[in-house]
Order: C-alpha cells, then sequence, then structure tokens
C-alpha cells in the first residue's frame, strides 16, 4: 500500500480512519484520495483499504 508515494506495510481490515489515526491526523482537517478518487469524510470510518490501493492524504493548514 502507498501513503503520499511511500510504501508502507499492508494491515488487514484497516479502514481510513485507522490510518489517519495513525499519523495522528484529524480526519476534519483532511481529504483523503484513493486511486485518484476522493472519498467523503462520512465513509473513512467503514472504508477498508486494500493492499493495491494508492492513497494521498492532503492535509488543510490554516493561516493569516
Amino acid at each position: 500500500m502507498k501513503v503520499n508515494g511511500k510504501e508502507i506495510e499492508f494491515q488487514s481490515d484497516k479502514t481510513i480512519l485507522d490510518l489517519l489515526n495513525d499519523y495522528n491526523l484529524n480526519k476534519d482537517r483532511v481529504v483523503v484520495e484513493i486511486n485518484l478518487e476522493i472519498v467523503e469524510n462520512e465513509k473513512y470510518e467503514t472504508y477498508v483499504l486494500k493492499e493495491h490501493d494508492a492513497i494521498e492524504i492532503i492535509s488543510f493548514i490554516g493561516g493569516g
């Protein structure tokens, strides 16, 4: 499985929310794209990742 271009070890039954928690990311402050498709954040808890998924996590950064 790839996350932001880096190979990571695949773990079965891992959801998007589990992955975000591994990286200490707030689900309300990121957009997740899997295999070139954006996943709605309402599905983060139920979407189970697959071994060959290409995942991009984009974080929102506030400024002023």
